[in-house]
């Protein structure tokens, strides 16, 4: 490894102490001048903040994008004010901290992508530690140095995610992980489940497989000689459960339920910070960085090579694709939840070892490391069933406001063309959900050469990409030279004299194009259109569609709701959208007999076309 610098902080811990109590007048002014936020929980973990980023930790103050440096995430993202004083302090933001809350300022009321210093959002507890997993796990896989604290809410630690996170760190090594819970006993409405019982804390971390360590969360020399003994553990992450008061360092509010989310009035401000003491103190930081260069990230591309008429699933070419792009850089990771044989991202594992995260069936962690991961300089692919990211939904809404370079999730299994496995395994909502996260974008590739170039689409774009496959073998109907970009679309049939316009994707592509050949034989022309980009949708081609046919009928493997209909909608204009989707419960049977039920087959979208234009 190369040598990191020399540490040249040398803060006393009186001056620490000193800091703390600062960060705590800061905390308690920014609130009561915005009128809201959470200075008490801000004043319990001072402490903390003050040894991390004037002692503990190896960073930059002046470079927010560093990649060589120790890593902090504040899952508790409603201590935000307390973030913004320490990284102002240490001369890396230049805000006016009194601008917290106010519309503009980067300084919000919780931590986003706005703010060039943070990594991932917060305020929906519980998801920190996976992500920071990630980071670590990323790092820790390259060989790289740095170490990754994660600081939490007592609260938030009864969230399963947490523990999600906690089982996979340990069996993994992540001895480069630190989660440092702020045991501040008190939680929004009442006091937490355990209050300040430590032991059973510990007893709970231990179990999971961490080295743990009990401290008192005020007693700067504690914390110090807790993130030493972390450094020297090997072989396993260290929690360091820090026993603290909400409130700390005033009678008005300290270890007081009810103060939860409530700023100090503004008559007792002045009173409750005169009661922290001496803050007169700055406490330089001089950067501090291991050394290594930033990795690189290639433009990717595949090669399809398929034979048209050939029936391939969607699900196989991701898989193939994947492999592909592996090979044009160790960028690219893939993080699963124990499917990996349905998804077809197994081949990559076998081929990749080194860049496979096993997160079991846990898909909230799957999704959180994979945020992670991507802010080590990574490309990572997530994969699971598409209904089963309905779990983990949380955990990417919150990623459209940390805004990563790359978050790729890829679900399998869509819709009712699955068959005998039911309902359970079908994914009927997913691209309502992904196409409400900000800054996404969707995919539903329709055939194999199609897949393979919405994979790289997607990686090459950045972002959050959503990548939906289907478990039937479709038929490939493109070229392989053909090209597939955001925001696209194919017209696979047409003719001057169209009356109708089918869209489809993926199955009901093939159907609906079955359907269009059947109406053109009784002189109904219909146009046949692949959206396979769903978010954003070919507005031209659809806009096209509308002026030039009578109607257009949308049809779907999706429930009738926030799927390609609701996307046609709000581009076609005013032409009448008929949606066919799966507008009932389904159940188990075969994949034909579904899709006829659904009215999702040739026969049946040609029926409805002729019922409509009768």
């Amino acid at each position: 490894h190369p040598q990191e610098s020399v540490c040249t902080t040398m803060a006393s811990s009186q001056d620490l102490a000193r800091m703390a109590n600062k960060l705590r007048a800061h905390s308690v002014r920014m609130t009561t001048v915005a009128g809201s936020g959470h200075p008490t929980t801000c004043m319990s973990c001072a402490e903390i903040m003050s040894t991390l980023f004037f002692k503990q930790m190896k960073w930059d103050p002046q470079d927010s994008s560093a990649a060589d440096v120790d890593v902090f995430v504040l899952s508790k993202g409603h201590a935000a004010p307390i973030l913004w004083a320490a990284l102002s302090e240490a001369g890396a933001v230049k805000e006016d901290l009194l601008s917290l809350r106010k519309m503009g300022s980067v300084l919000e009321g919780h931590p986003t992508f706005r703010s060039p210093w943070v990594r991932v959002a917060s305020g929906s507890l519980g998801q920190g530690l996976n992500a920071t997993l990630g980071m670590a796990l990323a790092r820790k896989g390259k060989g790289q140095q740095g170490r990754f604290y994660c600081l939490m809410g007592d609260g938030e630690s009864y969230e399963g995610s947490v523990w999600e996170a906690a089982e996979l760190a340990s069996h993994a090594g992540c001895d480069n992980l630190v989660a440092i819970v702020d045991v501040n006993r008190l939680g929004q409405s009442q006091a937490t489940m355990l209050g300040h019982d430590m032991d059973v804390y510990k007893g709970r971390w231990e179990s999971f497989g961490w080295n743990t360590i009990v401290v008192d969360g005020h007693d700067v020399n504690a914390l110090l000689a807790a993130y030493e003994l972390a450094e020297t553990c090997s072989g396993r992450p260290t929690a360091i459960l820090a026993q603290t008061f909400k409130g700390k360092g005033s009678d008005l509010v300290s270890n007081k339920d009810g103060q939860h989310g409530k700023p100090i009035p503004k008559d007792k401000m002045d009173a409750v910070i005169a009661e922290f003491g001496d803050i007169d103190v700055s406490l330089p930081v001089v950067t501090r960085r291991y050394g290594f260069a930033k990795s690189q990230r290639p433009q990717f591309t595949t090669s399809p090579a398929y034979t048209k008429g050939d029936k391939v699933a969607t699900r196989n070419a991701y898989g193939k694709a994947l492999l592909q792009l592996g090979e044009q850089g160790d960028s690219v990771w893939c993080v699963d939840a124990d499917v990996k044989n349905s998804t077809m991202s197994e081949a990559f594992k076998k081929a990749n070892p080194g860049r496979f995260v096993d997160c079991f069936i846990a898909e909230q962690n799957m999704v959180g490391v994979a945020l992670g991961l991507a802010y080590e300089g990574v490309v990572p692919f997530a994969a699971t069933f598409a209904c089963f990211f309905a779990r983990a939904f949380d955990h990417i809404r919150m990623a459209g406001y940390s805004a990563p370079p790359n978050l790729l999730l890829a679900g399998s299994h869509c819709g009712v063309s699955i068959g005998q496995d039911g309902p359970s395994q079908m994914g009927l909502e997913d691209i309502a959900m992904m196409r409400s996260v900000w800054g996404s974008i969707v995919f539903y590739p329709s055939d194999a050469v199609s897949a393979e170039k919405c994979v790289a689409a997607a990686a090459n774009h950045g972002g959050i990409a959503y990548i939906r496959t289907n478990r039937p073998a479709t038929e490939v109907i493109y070229d392989n030279s053909e090209e597939f970009v955001v925001g696209g679309s194919k017209v696979v049939r047409s003719s001057e004299k169209d009356v109708v316009t089918i869209v489809g994707a993926g199955v009901t592509l093939h159907e609906a194009a079955k359907a269009a050949d059947a109406l053109s034989k009784s002189g109904i022309n219909a146009r046949v259109v692949d959206l396979y980009s769903v978010k954003p949708v070919d507005e031209a081609t659809l806009r096209k569609a509308a002026e030039e046919t009578k109607c257009i009928f949308v049809v779907e493997e999706h429930c009738p709701y926030g799927g390609l209909a609701d996307a046609v909608r709000m581009a076609a204009g005013a032409v009448p959208v008929h949606s066919i989707a799966v507008s009932g419960r389904p159940m188990s049977a075969s994949p034909e007999e579904l899709l006829a039920w659904a009215g999702l087959d040739a026969a049946s979208i040609e029926a409805s076309v002729r019922k409509v234009l009768a």
